[in-house]
This record gives structure tokens, C-alpha cells and sequence, in this order.
């Protein structure tokens, strides 16, 4: 009963202090907790260092190009027309001075011989005028000492001899403008944008037989707001335009410069109208415009050069608030500068006045800004520190959000 006892009571005392040892052991083998440095709480910003340089202002438009000269060719003669220029079809490039169409000129041609003879003739009767008035002349001086009349002299007859002569002359003359006319020739380089006869077709005096555009010259008339006009010196006249349109899926470039005003406002649009003029638009000369043409009908859009300012600053029109940029001063600190706004630009505001070269332009968000608040910059964060600092200024400014 005793050793029953004994055991019952040793038995828990030797479980206690088995355990007792173990938590004693399982203590000793955990690790000391690490300090922490503490973390930067300073507010962290994306910041952009400040350009400042020339900047040359455009004014954007847009328009389409067009030929500076359309002709509708007439027949100046009637007749069948005969023959055709195998560049006589629409869109063929022909050159000033060929042949396009070729009326029948059989009748003119015997037209011009007729009056030819009738000349001949003329002048023949004119000869004999004037050997009958020396005969007049000869025989009364001979009969009379008196002073013959004109009449006696056969001079009314020797001046409707002349005047037979110059008659004459006058249809030989039409005769052959007539007979030249026949030819429909082209007055310029030109594209040819239709044609209204063909070979057996009878021509009226007057009816069109085509129509071309000259390729020497292409023009873009460009609407100006009134309030841009003031962005452009003289008015744009003579300022370089750079024209931008797309081409089998490209996007092409072309020169081209303002060469005047129309002058006019339109009463529908209140819009000022600038023509711009492109050089041999077809790149039919060496060395124009590349390999690169420019076809009458497209559709482009114009940068017109206006004024270079000589220091100017460019920042995103999103970063400017009631006229003032957020900036990072030279101790770190969050300042607001108030800038002269002189033009905004496809979204980016052209600035005069009011940031230096190199000023800490914040262009990322910050939550709860204040004027004097310290930051801290991905200029001087190391990219550990800037992705944790990221990372915060995120969960803050969602926070404000909210």
C-alpha cells in the first residue's frame, strides 16, 4: 500500500519537471527578435528636371490640296476629231505644248490657201494700181500745167488696191489660227482629270474636250482661328508649313509655304483662310520630293511655323493648377511657382515665365500636399527605398481618394 502510494506521487513530480525542462529548452533555442531601422515616412514624389530653351510655335490646321490651275479645254474650231495623245486619258501626265486632240483640218488647210491666192491676187491688183497712177500722172503733165486732182491720179484706186492687200493679209492671218487651232494642245505640265471625246466624235466650236490640272504648283487653302493669327508674324504670310498625310498606310511629310491670304473672313466659320503652296506635288522633277507624291483630293493636315521663342519651358497642362506648378525647392520642400502660360500646345503648356533650368518639376500624385512639406525624390532615393516610398505614397493617396 505504501510503494502504491510512493508511486502516485512521484509519478506527476517527474512529468512536471520533464517539462519544465523541456520549455526550458525549446526557450533557449529561439532566436533574439532583430531590430528594426525605422522606416522613412517622408512623402515620395516622381520629379522631372526643367528645360529651358527655344520653341518654335505651331499653329495647327488642315485642308485639302488642290491644283493652283484647273483647265476645260473648248474646241476653238468645229470638226471631227481625228486623233488623240495616248496620255489623252485620265490621270496621264502630259507636258506643255503636246498634241491632245487633233480636229480634221482638211477645210482649214484649203481655207489658208484660198486666202493665200486672194493675197496674190490683191497684191497683183495693187502692182497694176500703181503702174496706171504713174501713167496718169505721166500724161497730165503733159497736157496741162495745172494741178492734176486726185481722181486724175488714180489715187482713190491705188488706196482700195491697199486696202485689198491688207484684207488679204488679215484673212491669211485668221486662216491660220484657224488651222492651228485644229491642234488642242496643253498649256502647261499637267495631270489629266477627264476627257470628253473620242477618235470620230464631231467637235462644236466651244464644247469641251477635256479637263486637266497643272502639276508644277499644288495649294491647300488652311482655316485660322482669329486668335491663332496672333501666334503667326505678318499674319502667316511666307511662314514654312510642314503637311502630314497618310499614303499606302504611311505617314508622309511634305513641305509647303504660305504664299498669301485670301483676306476674307468666311461669314460661316469666322475663320481666317491661309493658301499654302507645295512644290511639284507629283515628284515629277529629280530631287523634289523624294520618291513621295502628293496626289490632288488628299486630305492633310498643316503645321504652320509661327513664332520662335527664345526661353521657354514645356510641362504637361495636367500639372498646372490654378496657374501654379508644383516643385521641389532646393531644401526639399514642396513650393508652388506661379508660371506665365503662353500658349497650350496638344495638351502641354508653353511656359515664358516662372521656372528656372533645372527646376524639380513634380509629375507624379501626392496626397495632402502642403507648401513647406518635406519629400523625398526619385532623384535622390535609392531604388529600394524609392519602391518602398512608391509603394506608400500609393496606399496614401488611395486613402484620399476614398
Amino acid at each position: 500500500m505504501e510503494k502504491l502510494l510512493n508511486k502516485r506521487v512521484i509519478l506527476p513530480v517527474i512529468i512536471l519537471a520533464v517539462g519544465i525542462a523541456a520549455m526550458i529548452g525549446f526557450a533557449n533555442m529561439k532566436k533574439p527578435p532583430e531590430e528594426k531601422a525605422p522606416s522613412d515616412k517622408t512623402p515620395f514624389v516622381d520629379v522631372q528636371l526643367n528645360q529651358v530653351s527655344q520653341h518654335q510655335i505651331y499653329v495647327r490646321s488642315q485642308g485639302e490640296v488642290e491644283a493652283k490651275y484647273h483647265t476645260v479645254l473648248v474646241a476653238q474650231v468645229t470638226g471631227v476629231v481625228t486623233q488623240l495623245a495616248d496620255a489623252f486619258v485620265k490621270g496621264g501626265f502630259v507636258e506643255k505644248g503636246q498634241v491632245l486632240a487633233q480636229i480634221d483640218p482638211s477645210d482649214y488647210q484649203a481655207a489658208l490657201t484660198e486666202a493665200e491666192a486672194n493675197l496674190a491676187s490683191a497684191e497683183a491688183q495693187l502692182e497694176q494700181e500703181k503702174a496706171q497712177a504713174q501713167v496718169a500722172k505721166a500724161e497730165w503733165q503733159q497736157i496741162s500745167d495745172l494741178e492734176p486732182s486726185e481722181l486724175a491720179l488714180r489715187k482713190p484706186q491705188l488706196a482700195q488696191a491697199i486696202a485689198r492687200v491688207k484684207a488679204a493679209k488679215a484673212h491669211i492671218q485668221r486662216a491660220k489660227r484657224d488651222l492651228e487651232r485644229t491642234r488642242v494642245v496643253a498649256p502647261y505640265d499637267a495631270i489629266v482629270s477627264a476627257r470628253h471625246v473620242s477618235p470620230g466624235s464631231y467637235a462644236n466650236k466651244g464644247g469641251q474636250i477635256g479637263e486637266i490640272y497643272a502639276v508644277s504648283l499644288a495649294e491647300v487653302r488652311l482655316p485660322v482661328a482669329e486668335e491663332q493669327l496672333a501666334f503667326l508674324p505678318s499674319g502667316g504670310v511666307g511662314a514654312m508649313v510642314k503637311l502630314e498625310t497618310e499614303i499606302e498606310g504611311r505617314n508622309q511629310q511634305f513641305d509647303a509655304q504660305i504664299v498669301r491670304s485670301e483676306g476674307i473672313k468666311n461669314k460661316l466659320n469666322r475663320m481666317h483662310y491661309l493658301v499654302a503652296q507645295i512644290q511639284d506635288p507629283y515628284a515629277l522633277k529629280p530631287a523634289s520630293n523624294g520618291d513621295s507624291r502628293i496626289e490632288f483630293g488628299s486630305y492633310v493636315v498643316a503645321h504652320i511655323a509661327g513664332e520662335l521663342i527664345a526661353q521657354a519651358s514645356v510641362v504637361d497642362y495636367h500639372l498646372i493648377k490654378d496657374g501654379q506648378v508644383a516643385v521641389v525647392d532646393e531644401n526639399n520642400q514642396l513650393a508652388f511657382k506661379t508660371v506665365d502660360i503662353y500658349r497650350v500646345e496638344d495638351g502641354r503648356a508653353i511656359i515664358r515665365d516662372g521656372l528656372s533650368q533645372d527646376e524639380k518639376v513634380i509629375v507624379s500624385a501626392l496626397a495632402y500636399p502642403v507648401s513647406g512639406m518635406k519629400l523625398t525624390t526619385n532623384l535622390d532615393k535609392s531604388p529600394s527605398n524609392m519602391s518602398e516610398q512608391t509603394e506608400a505614397q500609393t496606399v496614401l493617396a488611395n486613402k484620399a481618394d476614398e
